[in-house]
């Protein structure tokens, strides 16, 4: 399974997750299977890319995000794209695969969304 997280850098397991989902430089995303860990660059359109972050996020073979927070627009295109995503991450990517591991994190609904997004 491919779990990919918002982060601000590219430092792998050590990189800070991102607040912004939407907005995060990087991606990283993990492969708890094989414990591989990839880096790809937000290409999308905050970025000046013509995908969205979902779509850019699927191209990957992404099947969980993890993050701090995201707007309910994201959510309902990762949930049509079969990504479940899960609200609550914080400090490093390993940090936040720890916290997802135990069951500390939730997973992303239309109450624990970022509200500001919603327009």
């Amino acid at each position: 399974m491919k779990i990919c997280i918002p982060t601000m850098g590219d430092e792998g397991l050590e990189s800070m997750v991102a607040s912004h989902f939407g907005r995060a430089p990087k991606f990283t995303i993990v492969d708890s299977d094989t414990k591989d860990v990839s880096i790809i660059d937000n290409t999308a359109e905050h970025f000046g890319g013509m995908s969205t972050t979902p779509e850019l996020i699927r191209s990957s073979g992404v099947d969980v995000m993890l993050v701090s927070g995201i707007g309910p627009r994201a959510v309902q295109l990762f949930e049509q794209m079969g990504i479940r995503v899960y609200v609550g991450a914080a400090g490093t990517t390993s940090s936040a695969l720890d916290a997802y591991n135990s069951g500390s994190l939730q997973e992303a609904t239309d109450e624990n969304v970022c509200a500001e997004h919603r327009r």
